[in-house]
């Protein structure tokens, strides 16, 4: 029905064989995707969800949420049952086939790789602001922006792609260590932020609560997807996870609440003081003139001056009379936005280790370096295209095109959890989705549903990636698969 499928015991044979070194537990994987999720979304997309929802921007945060709460329910299921690195591209391969696998995969390196650049572009935005309000000097737009953001080339953003890139080459254990300080640093900041937001908030700034109506809301969840992509990637950390079929679930289910409840209460203190009202113009906003809104973040491109939504919390701290701290959550999300970039990175490569594990890859991809056991070819060479998607395209622009990949793949498990429970109802479930023929059905039509609430621009680049998917996999992948050519032992 399927065409080459690749039986869960294979799959699982082929990962003890060919394994990576288990020495992760539940509160590594929490912090690991606490880590993933926190981060570009919530520290600068803020102010461009304002653009599109006004306020209404709560209920998209709402929106996505929920989506992405349903998805890690499906998620968590096959994560428990199929511990091995690969995360959506595995369990397709053994519920629905080769082909749709090997689409998955394709589709993930929007999710992990741009995303990795989007994240490195966010984090730049960040660390020039800091700069030019510490040192109060003006750095040149050219070197800052890349050519589709009015300047030439972000270095700062590839300068931060290459230094994750060396630390994941060191290895899962030093990297995962480093991640759980970082964590620690971001949830610090988003915690002061909230104290300081939160007793100063107005009512008045959440009306009209949805300028633009329930489309702007849309779109918005769909914008700010991005905000909870990432808890995906501690299913790809299975393979080097100790008791996958405990920890996995807990990692997953945890870092997303974690997540939910610090960015409502993060989206309420950004609209309750200094209120959010999309722009329906160059220069104009919504509200009555001189009133402060998110929407100037996004407004104020003078002077060479960076655009403040690329520090957006940090920018909203100095509009209500707390520079000081303002600076420390912009010096905050300098050091802990690199964890966001080591999540995304570090699940890429590991996909990329799967797909060359199996042959659609070539073969020296999945190899694993002597001392640091790490698969330091594909990793170095992820590294060299997050550094190039960071130096030469916006952060909003990157953060899109991550969803649709995303989407697609988060519809895929859902299917496979479906499927699989039909074709293989009596393996052992370590973790079952509660009510999947209810979950996983909902989790499908919101990944739908936020597909379409893309951009059409975002919605064709997705296509093209498909197609050009298809291309290599009939014109190299196909033929060099292991499945396909019968091999059992690799």
């Amino acid at each position: 029905m399927f065409g080459r499928v690749k039986s869960l015991d294979a799959i699982l044979a082929t990962a003890e064989k060919k394994s990576l070194h288990r020495t992760l537990g539940a509160f590594q994987l929490t912090m690991l995707g606490v880590g993933a999720v926190i981060g570009t979304g919530i520290f600068v997309l803020t102010a461009e969800a304002a653009q599109k929802a006004g306020p209404g921007m709560m209920l998209s945060f709402v929106i996505a949420g929920f989506v992405c709460a349903v998805a890690a329910l499906c998620y968590a299921e096959m994560a428990a049952m199929v511990p091995v690195s690969g995360s959506a591209y595995t369990y397709s391969y053994a519920v629905m086939g080769e082909l749709v696998a090997w689409m998955v995969g394709w589709a993930l390196i929007l999710e992990y790789a741009i995303a990795a650049g989007a994240v490195s572009v966010g984090w730049s935005g960040y660390m020039i602001g800091f700069i030019q309000n510490t040192f109060h000097v003006v750095v040149p737009l050219a070197y800052i922006r890349g050519p589709f953001d009015g300047g030439i080339i972000n270095m700062p953003a590839m300068a931060i792609a290459a230094v994750i890139t060396w630390l994941l080459v060191l290895g899962t254990k030093e990297s995962a260590t480093v991640n759980a300080v970082l964590v620690a640093i971001k949830i610090a900041a988003l915690t002061l932020f909230v104290a300081l937001t939160l007793p100063v908030i107005r009512s008045g700034h959440f009306t009209p609560f949805a300028p633009v109506g329930f489309t702007g809301i849309s779109g918005a969840a769909a914008s700010i997807f991005f905000a909870y992509v990432g808890f995906d990637a501690v299913s790809t950390a299975a393979e080097e996870t100790t008791n996958p079929q405990r920890n996995m679930p807990i990692g997953l289910i945890g870092s997303l609440a974690i997540c939910t409840v610090f960015y409502m209460l993060v989206a309420a203190g950004v609209i309750g003081t200094v209120g959010a009202q999309p722009m329906f113009g160059p220069g104009h906003v919504a509200l009555e003139p001189g009133t402060p809104a998110m929407s100037h973040a996004c407004s104020l491109i003078q002077d060479n001056a960076v655009v403040c939504s690329k520090e957006a919390l940090a920018w909203t701290l100095r509009q209500v009379g707390h520079p000081f701290v303002g600076w420390l959550v912009g010096a905050a999300a300098i050091l802990a936005l690199p964890s966001v970039i080591l999540m995304m990175m570090f699940g890429q490569t590991r996909i990329f280790f799967v797909m060359s594990r199996d042959g659609l890859l070539p073969e020296f991809f999945s190899k694993v370096h002597p001392r640091f056991h790490t698969p330091y070819v594909i990793t170095i060479l992820t590294g060299v295209f997050v550094a190039l998607f960071a130096a030469f395209f916006p952060v909003g622009l990157l953060a899109d095109v991550s969803n649709s990949g995303t989407l697609f793949a988060f519809a895929a498990v859902s299917i496979a959890v479906m499927v699989l429970r039909r074709t293989d109802a009596n393996r052992v479930r370590p973790f079952r989705t509660p009510g999947v023929w209810v979950i996983a059905p909902i989790s499908i039509a919101g990944c739908i549903y936020l597909f379409f609430s893309l951009s059409l621009a975002t919605m064709e680049l997705f296509v093209g990636w498909a197609a050009i998917g298809l291309v290599v996999y009939y014109a190299y992948s196909r033929s060099r698969s292991y499945v396909g050519r019968g091999i059992t032992d690799e």
